[in-house]
């Protein structure tokens, strides 16, 4: 039996390998990613000295507002995300905590991600060429278009790329453009028969689009949840799960209509 004595010293000893096994943790890597807000890209406008959109084939309107796809960044595949980092990212609003296979999957190279994320890309531009085309009931057998996109990867422009698309093709010469002037952001995958699909990130992308100077922001209705959580002020969300939906909300919102809401 310990005296009274020696017990304080013995649960001292006993403490050390515990305070041993937080401090390791304090340091050591966890498998996490850390990612933030990102930038945003007019889709209307020009990447790196070329159009995002060229079209040939049919005439196409000059358009006044914006359309701006949003992005999120991540911290490098072999970055050392420890607990402290884990910790200080929960508790902020423009950090998300996101597991290191969801972002960067196990098994491959820096390279073999990169290639994925810009076939996803490419896969992702299709799509949307697709879908704005079956839209407008329009051929692309007569309608050529080319998306250039600069050093982006990801299939989470597509809804984007497709609105950017319509509003250019959308009838002859000036006005009348989908976004009434404004600046719009907005994520989302698209099929070809454009169905909108979740993406992940939103409460991050949110923040980036406001930053921007975005006023609204679309956002797939099933990811509502997550952006009506961290939604910055002044920034409305208008929920779509297909691409008709997304041009009927900003038509309706250009003439003063009503648009539903998360």
């Amino acid at each position: 039996m310990l005296s009274r004595l020696t017990r304080p010293r013995v649960l001292a000893l006993c403490a050390l390998p515990i305070l041993a096994l937080f401090a390791v943790a304090a340091f050591a890597p966890l498998p996490f990613t850390i990612a933030y807000p990102g930038s945003t890209a007019d889709v209307l406008g020009v990447d790196k000295g070329r159009p995002v959109i060229t079209i040939s084939g049919a005439p196409v309107r000059r358009t006044t507002g914006q359309l701006r796809m949003v992005t999120i960044v991540a911290t490098a595949p072999r970055s050392d995300i420890g607990y402290q980092d884990v910790v200080r990212a929960w508790f902020r609003t423009d950090q998300a905590v996101l597991p290191h296979d969801s972002v960067y999957p196990a098994g491959k190279s820096d390279a073999e991600i990169e290639k994925r994320n810009l076939g996803q890309m490419r896969q992702s531009q299709d799509d949307a060429v697709a879908a704005a085309l079956d839209h407008l009931g329009r051929s692309g057998d007569d309608i050529d278009v080319r998306l250039h996109l600069a050093d982006i990867g990801g299939p989470s422009a597509g809804l984007l790329f497709s609105l950017g698309v319509i509003d250019k093709l959308a009838g002859d010469g000036d006005g009348g453009d989908l976004t009434g002037g404004r600046i719009v952001a907005g994520t989302g995958t698209i099929s070809p028969d454009g169905k909108v699909g979740a993406v992940g990130g939103v409460s991050l992308k949110t923040q980036a689009a406001a930053r921007d100077g975005a006023t609204v922001f679309l956002v797939p209705r099933a990811e509502c949840e997550d952006a009506e959580a961290t939604r910055p002020e002044k920034l409305r969300l208008v929920p779509v799960t297909t691409l008709k939906d997304a041009v009927a909300s900003l038509e309706a919102l250009a003439d003063g209509g009503r648009v539903p809401s998360c």
